[in-house]
């Protein structure tokens, strides 16, 4: 029997509902059930286990029950084995969770018949060095941020693009993002909107001291260094905003085009600016 792996966002009561339906739904149309232990916590329908084990049960489908952020951490998870991912809206804005709960069950359907389009979103690598030395390594759907602590004073931060010299500038800190990533931390920074589709990435200063130095939009395919030059207390490495790794002066953060791929779920005629207009009122007078 194919299987198919459902991720929850957490605290959610509609799930206590929600998912006894959902699960029974699935098994009637042939489909074993993985649940993560979030889901757990509201049904005992199907077997659980750590959102990490899941790729293990090689699913046919992922799908995300939360908002954007419980995406984000299934993306991450999933792009290694290249799962398709439908996501459906229990979060707030819902930017990248397209599906509406009252469309869940029309959406499986049509899944279910081959009526959907695989929508790809590019990722980053980020690799942290420290003395010369590979310290760790992470994959983001959104973007890299190397940012100072929680003192309110800058930080002094250094940009290579393969292996030329870009900035060196005092700011709060600095956005990697990917063209995805551009409507989320980079867009409140006030980075440029990328479409989805654009093979680029976004390199944007946090609060620069110098109102000169604006967001930048580099290739694709460019290493991006980033080196912590000074800090007031400590720095630090965020990945999509959900991991988080201490920095010391000194340390590099180098960024390029990851190997994977996040393959969404699409099934509606909408596009990239019906989300726009829809989300971010975008475009309306």
């Amino acid at each position: 029997m194919t299987t198919v792996a459902i991720v929850c966002k957490p605290n959610r009561e509609e799930l206590k509902r929600l998912l006894p339906d959902l699960i029974a739904w699935l098994r009637k149309h042939n489909y074993e059930v993985a649940l993560d232990r979030e889901g757990a916590a509201y049904t005992d329908a199907a077997p659980s286990m750590d959102r990490t084990e899941l790729p293990s049960r090689s699913p046919e489908l992922v799908i995300v029950l939360g908002g954007d952020g419980t995406l984000l951490a299934a993306a991450r998870i999933f792009a290694t084995v290249g799962t398709p991912i439908l996501s459906v809206n229990l979060g707030f804005l819902g930017f990248l969770t397209e599906v509406r709960l009252a469309d869940l069950y029309a959406t499986l359907e049509n899944w279910c018949s081959g009526c959907h389009s695989l929508d790809e979103r590019a990722m980053l690598h980020a690799v942290l060095w420290r003395g010369g030395t590979e310290q760790a390594s992470f994959e983001a759907l959104n973007e890299i941020v190397v940012s100072k602590g929680d003192i309110a004073r800058m930080g002094e931060f250094a940009v290579e693009l393969d292996g030329r010299s870009v900035a060196r500038f005092r700011a709060d800190g600095v956005i990697v993002s990917t063209p995805t990533g551009s409507t989320a931390y980079t867009l409140a920074a006030n980075g440029p909107i990328l479409t989805p589709d654009v093979d680029a990435m976004v390199v944007t200063p946090i609060c620069p001291h110098l109102l000169t130095l604006r967001p930048i939009v580099v290739p694709g395919s460019a290493l991006l260094n980033v080196r912590v030059e000074g800090v007031p207390n400590v720095a630090l490495l965020t990945i999509d905003g959900q991991q988080g790794v201490e920095l010391l002066r000194g340390d590099e953060v180098r960024c390029c085009r990851s190997s994977h791929t996040v393959k969404l779920v699409r099934l509606g005629d909408g596009g990239f600016f019906d989300v726009l207009r829809s989300k971010l009122s975008w475009g309306e007078l």
